[in-house]
């Protein structure tokens, strides 16, 4: 049997989906350093072990899985006839905020160092135990990167103590992330099916058969009679 279809008005029921989202709170990180008060408000300049350094706001990207890809830049500033030297933290977080790789260069003056990419053995909630990874990935980072730098026979104390004021920011920054709700996104609910999804057709209401008409009353045949005779 075949079904005539009729036209169905187009209707969509928006669904709202919530996600939490992972970010760097860099007005923290940058308070933490000092406040972004040099170049436009985009560098924090300190002093750590007795050297100046320059931190730059945080690069930030998305990454596939939902997590970000941070990218810091880290002057040493020396004197004003020496040129500064130069350091780039970068760090992996995933989509719970943890973070999962991290890897640092430093280039002093046309030689360049570089870490291993230094990787978490599993992947944890930013609980104290997420915590912990965190401190063994920085401490790795530092690790790798002082190895390296005590072959180059640098003497100069800014150079020295670069590893950890690399060490310095990968700590801040690590106090910097947060979780937040993402914004809510409407998503469209399929258009109804015009045969599975039409209103049920109610049955016919039968109809209340009519009552009879009622009946004339029957009236015996009028009698007609007639006068008495006429008298003679």
């Amino acid at each position: 049997m075949k079904y005539a279809l009729f036209p169905v008005a187009a209707w969509c029921a928006t669904a709202l989906i919530a996600a939490a989202a992972v970010k760097i709170d860099e007005e923290a990180f940058g308070k933490s350093l000092g406040g972004w008060t040099k170049h436009d408000k985009h560098v924090a300049e300190y002093s750590l072990s007795g050297a100046t350094y320059r931190t730059y706001k945080p690069e930030i990207s998305p990454t596939p899985d939902g997590g970000i890809f941070i990218s810091v830049r880290i002057d040493h500033v020396r004197s004003w006839l020496s040129s500064d030297d130069h350091a780039m933290l970068e760090v992996t977080l995933n989509a719970q905020g943890v973070i999962v790789a991290a890897r640092s260069d430093i280039a002093l003056q046309g030689r360049s160092i570089s870490s291993n990419v230094i990787l978490a053995s599993k992947t944890v909630g930013k609980t104290s135990i997420g915590s912990e990874l965190a401190l063994q990935i920085g401490s790795d980072l530092v690790a790798d990167l002082s190895s390296k730098l005590l072959r180059e026979n640098i003497v100069e104390a800014g150079r020295v103590s670069f590893p950890a004021a690399v060490r310095h920011n990968y700590n801040l920054l690590f106090q910097a992330i947060r979780q937040e709700a993402a914004p809510e996104i409407p998503v469209a609910s399929p258009a109804p099916d015009p045969i599975t999804d039409r209103p049920p057709v109610m049955p016919a209401k039968e109809a209340t058969p009519a009552k009879p008409a009622k009946e004339a009353t029957t009236h015996d045949p009028l009698e007609i009679k007639t006068s008495a005779a006429a008298h003679p």
